[in-house]
């Protein structure tokens, strides 16, 4: 009976414990981010929308709305509320009591409580501010400059994103034609080797393939090494966290959008209409004209209406209980008309009109680097376009010549350096190709990001 009870006692705290092994185990998977596919499309969708530096540029614009109500508010009254409370060690003086004496020292005499307070509510309504159009204007410039700020930076992230995706999968491609020349040299080792065992082949032969194959192996961890950082950038890019895993589900084949090279004068014409950069640069001449009135304004006068509502009373030993509250209430106008501050206003609107020439020729600029970057993304397809075509014909000769030349050194006609001469060809000729196609989409990017397009 005791060791049926040891018995059973046992198998509770076995199946106890594999429970709670099983617990552990799967809350520790929970925890686990799960493995990410993603399109290069949806790559760029994550970037334009979770991108930090996105965020960042997003917040600009509330900051530029706040900027908005600010210069609003020079339209609205300004309301505010005093409170003073003082004691005096002695009663407050008043001078000017009879006539002045023979020393000519004016008397005075001393009134009230030692214990004084006010309370006042006053308000300020701007009747006439020169400034206050100009701000207001500004401000809404300001506010589209942030807006445009942000757009440019939604097409700069997106561009940066389908590039590295693409950089990744190229990367990939690039190790599995490395992974078949391996393959290739590995069993051109092996031949060797066995008929070096035979004395049908040289050992130079051997050295040759055995030198091969280990030229070939540091390349795969090299490429390796690169995919696992431009995938970290991936990740940062679509502000995924660095421990999720991704896994890119697009090939090299992508489709290619463009079937003809457009035109320089198309492309300069779709940056002009499309650029966010672009319009945001013609905004400064519009801000700076508004900062040159707002410095203007600064010396014209303004007109306030001004109104206030005041209790005081005094008291002595803080007997603010049984002291009286009169009260006293007025309404009137300021003006405030400015005479001379240190030149500092015609400073302010020097450098309001320097930073006007200063948009000017940034404009002037930055479409003339305009027409260089089309020429050279046009140049750049032309050129990618004609040379993936060559590179095909090339990729598709080079296949033709190693299947030829292997077949003949399985016949024994071909001698081994003849068909290693054919393998490192054939790999030449598929790298090149492969480069000549990641060339032409890298092209077709840059394409995107003059045009101002964040979308294929």
């Amino acid at each position: 009976m005791h060791a049926d009870n040891f018995n059973y006692k046992y198998f509770v705290y076995t199946l106890l414990l594999f429970i709670a092994l099983c617990s552990i185990s799967y809350v520790a998977s929970a925890q686990q981010p799960g493995v990410q596919r993603l399109s290069i499309k949806d790559a760029v969708s994550m970037a334009v929308q979770h991108n930090r530096e996105i965020k960042i540029s997003s917040l600009d614009i509330s900051k530029a709305q706040e900027g908005s109500k600010i210069a609003r508010s020079k339209y609205l009254p300004v309301v505010g509320v005093t409170a003073q409370v003082s004691h005096y060690f002695s009663q407050p003086i008043f001078f000017g009591l009879g006539n002045n004496g023979a020393d000519d020292k004016i008397p005075y005499s001393r009134f009230g409580g030692k214990d004084q307070a006010l309370g006042a509510f006053n308000v300020i309504q701007p009747l006439y501010d020169p400034s206050a159009k100009s701000a207001n204007t500004q401000a809404k410039l300001l506010e589209e400059e942030s807006k445009l700020s942000l757009s440019d930076k939604q097409t700069a992230v997106a561009a940066y994103a389908r590039q590295t995706y693409l950089l990744i999968v190229v990367l990939g491609e690039r190790i599995k034609l490395q992974k078949e020349s391996l393959s290739r040299n590995e069993k051109a080792l092996q031949d060797s080797r066995s008929l070096l065992a035979q004395g049908r082949a040289l050992r130079v032969d051997t050295l040759r393939a055995y030198t091969s194959v280990k030229n070939l192996e540091p390349d795969l961890l090299k490429l390796s090494n690169a995919i696992e950082v431009n995938k970290q950038q991936l990740k940062t890019l679509l502000g995924l966290d660095s421990l999720q895993t991704i896994e890119l589900i697009d090939s090299i084949a992508l489709p290619l959008a463009e079937k003809t090279v457009p035109s320089e004068e198309d492309v300069y014409n779709q940056a002009k209409e499309k650029r966010a950069d672009l319009k945001a640069v013609a905004l400064q001449q519009q801000i700076s004209d508004q900062q040159i009135q707002l410095a203007r304004a600064d010396k014209r006068p303004n007109v306030a209406l001004v109104g206030q509502y005041m209790i005081q009373t005094q008291t002595n030993q803080f007997n603010y209980a049984n002291a009286y509250y009169p009260s006293t209430t007025f309404v009137g106008a300021q003006v405030n008309v400015p005479i001379f501050s240190g030149f500092s206003k015609d400073a302010k609107i020097a450098q309001a009109k320097i930073d006007k020439q200063q948009a000017a020729l940034q404009t002037e600029n930055v479409y003339e680097q305009l027409h260089v970057d089309v020429k050279q993304v046009v140049s750049a397809l032309n050129e990618t376009s004609a040379r993936m075509q060559t590179r095909i014909n090339v990729k598709e000769t080079a296949q033709l010549s190693y299947d030829i030349t292997q077949y003949r050194y399985a016949k024994g006609v071909a001698s081994r350096l003849e068909l290693t001469d054919a393998e490192l060809a054939l790999t030449a000729a598929q790298l090149n190709y492969l480069e000549a196609v990641y060339d032409y989409l890298t092209a077709q990017i840059s394409l995107y990001r003059v045009t101002g397009r964040v979308e294929n």
